[in-house]
């Protein structure tokens, strides 16, 4: 199944590890969910990471993901207006198993650990995969702990000097969604008129950004801007 005919796209799918860092993805998959009238699947993956084992002690491990599982969409129930929350209990790899559930996803969000050589290698192994392997696009958000609220939220600022149809119609509707400007260095005064609700503005180095927005193909050269970008970043096309 390629990218293009993966046309069932019915649901927001949070990655979720239980660890401050995956907070800030539910957050911003919350968001999701509530503004483009989704359901939220909280996923989480779990395997035996010793080679062989009793099965009592893998029961246990299991019990252990289960725990963490309920724990994820508890509080996605508690914190969100309306979103229905389900959940995906997966025995084997999270990024392999998040890239089989982006097939019938709108959005696939995920967290990732910030800048140290051990979070850029975890980055790698799950975010970074994701991102350059799903079926639709993939939101790595950055941090630990709750996404602070922004008093002026900055711009929806597209990253691609020539991006594609797909990079800019994602960028569009995410500022429309969220009532933000969009940014970008060069003229987009075609698309600009197919989505008059949205304010478009030239790219400034100095102004913060909401959302980068990226193909797919780029950030699949430019590793750096999923572990170094200031904010989340959405990986498109």
């Amino acid at each position: 199944m390629s990218r293009q005919e993966a046309l069932v796209m019915n649901r927001i799918v949070l990655g979720y590890d239980g660890s401050d860092f995956s907070m800030q993805a539910l957050d911003w998959a919350l968001d999701e969910a509530e503004l483009r009238k989704l359901p939220l699947t909280v996923a989480h993956a779990w395997q035996w990471p010793y080679g062989q084992a009793e099965e009592e002690a893998k029961a246990h491990l299991r019990k252990a993901a289960e725990h963490v599982l309920w724990h994820g969409a508890d509080c996605a129930r508690q914190t969100s207006s309306g979103v229905r929350v389900e959940t995906d209990l997966h025995e084997g790899p999270a990024a392999e198993r998040l890239v089989e559930l982006s097939q019938e996803a709108t959005l696939v969000v995920v967290g990732s650990r910030g800048l140290s050589a051990l979070p850029r290698a975890v980055m790698g192994s799950v975010a970074g995969y994701v991102a350059t392997h799903a079926y639709c696009p993939v939101i790595v958000v950055r941090g630990p702990g709750p996404l602070p609220a922004a008093t002026h939220p900055g711009p929806v600022v597209v990253t691609d000097r020539e991006p594609d149809a797909s990079v800019l119609e994602f960028a569009f509707g995410e500022a429309a969604l969220r009532q933000l400007p969009l940014a970008h260095a060069t003229d987009l005064a075609e698309w600009a008129a197919r989505h008059p609700q949205v304010r478009v503005q030239p790219a400034a180095d100095h102004e913060p950004a909401t959302l980068l927005v990226v193909s797919r193909k780029r950030a699949g050269s430019a590793g750096s801007l999923l572990q170094h970008a200031p904010c989340p970043v959405a990986v498109v096309g």
